[in-house]
């Protein structure tokens, strides 16, 4: 069998795996497109244990780093007209964002974006971006945090069955 077959074979069982879990037992606790984004960019940083750690620590650096944003964004400590406190709060929280890319872990700038615009986009779409504090799943950064975790670690687990196949 083909490594691209033995891959698309491997992703299809398991991507409908982690559909059914996210959408079933574990829903409101992940979500399952942003698994599946830490699952693609598990294999775009290189589909090994170096790629789960990257995906992981950088995704979720992202998410930390939206949550700040949001917070920054939600309370506007500096009082500034909404739209513009918006862009001077997110432009502030990019450069944070990537300036991080000389630290091994966080080197995957790509990662971090993912796991920025993850949170951002979630909280924004849901009206979640007040609860950047909260201690439980209804906070976007703890919810897309796991998410990013489970979906990377499904990405290693379907390359090892994908060479167990091939």
């Amino acid at each position: 069998m083909s490594k691209v077959t033995a891959l698309a074979i491997s992703i299809a069982v398991l991507g409908g795996i982690w559909a059914f879990l996210a959408l079933g037992p574990l829903a409101g606790l992940v979500l399952v497109w942003v698994g599946f984004i830490a699952w693609g960019c598990f294999f775009h940083t290189g589909g090994d244990t170096v790629a789960l750690q990257k995906t992981i620590a950088g995704m979720v650096y992202g998410a930390i780093i939206a949550g700040i944003a949001l917070a920054l964004v939600v309370t506007n400590p500096l009082g500034l007209p909404a739209s513009v406190a918006a862009a001077i709060y997110i432009a502030i929280t990019v450069f944070f964002l990537v300036i991080v890319a000389n630290f091994s872990l966080l080197s995957v700038v790509p990662a971090n974006v993912y796991g920025y615009a993850a949170t951002a986009g979630y909280a924004l779409s849901t009206e979640t971006a007040g609860n950047y504090g909260a201690m439980d799943f209804t906070n976007p950064v703890l919810l897309v945090a796991l998410s990013v975790v489970l979906g990377a670690i499904f990405g290693l687990v379907s390359a090892k069955v994908a060479a167990a196949i091939s």
